[in-house]
């Protein structure tokens, strides 16, 4: 029943370029890390999304537990924090369902999860490999183009920005960005105190990845 609900609704979601409105949520896990860490970067998202694409995204964003059969609600979840990350086996269980039923996960490191979450997708996934996603991938030329892949948003450790995801059938199930602060360039200006031209990357990158896993390639 799960998974027909999720595929349904993930066929139905692409008409949100049109009039019907979706959702999409934050992930609350457990581990110690701040799963809460940007709380304005997806209302801005969304914000952006449906002022520049057309979207009508619901504007509210609930948070979501990764064991809840309300995961299936969601076509699109985010994830983010800077630190420690477990799930149950009930909740690997569920979000490996949730994805191979027409969900996306989007998980953004904020700094210092990396350790600790890629563990995590490969108990969620465990015959699969979590591949970098090549610079001429659809997810990176959408409604705006980014040749060289993720934009930098905050400088760590001198490290490029990687996009990394879970392939099934040809669709990206789970992307994961690394080195990137994808989220933190979502967040109000006041936040980080970023240029206007960074911030605008990093929700064109957003967007694309919003138009991407509502039009499915």
């Amino acid at each position: 029943m799960k998974k027909t609900f999720v595929l349904i609704l993930f066929l139905c979601s692409v008409t949100m370029f049109t009039s019907a409105q979706v959702k999409i949520a934050l992930l609350k896990y457990s581990g110690g890390g701040d799963w809460y860490a940007n709380p304005t970067s997806l209302p801005n998202l969304v914000k952006f999304c449906n002022a520049n694409m057309g979207t009508n995204i619901q504007a509210d964003i609930p948070t979501i537990e990764p064991g809840s059969a309300d995961i299936f609600n969601y076509p699109f979840i985010h994830m983010t924090g800077h630190g420690n990350v477990i799930f149950s086996e009930q909740e690997v269980s569920n979000l490996r369902e949730y994805m191979l039923a027409g969900g996306f996960l989007h998980i953004d490191d904020n700094y210092g999860m990396d350790v600790f979450v890629r563990p995590q997708i490969r108990r969620i996934f465990p015959d699969y490999e979590l591949v970098e996603i090549p610079f001429n991938h659809p997810v990176f030329h959408q409604q705006y183009d980014f040749p060289n892949g993720l934009p930098k948003i905050h400088e760590h450790d001198s490290k490029p920005p990687k996009g990394y995801g879970i392939i099934v059938d040809g669709r990206i199930v789970l992307l994961y960005t690394h080195e990137c602060d994808l989220g933190d360039g979502w967040e109000s200006a006041d936040v980080h105190n970023d240029s206007q031209e960074t911030r605008t990357k990093a929700l064109q990158m957003g967007a694309n990845i919003i138009r991407y896993v509502f039009n499915g390639e």
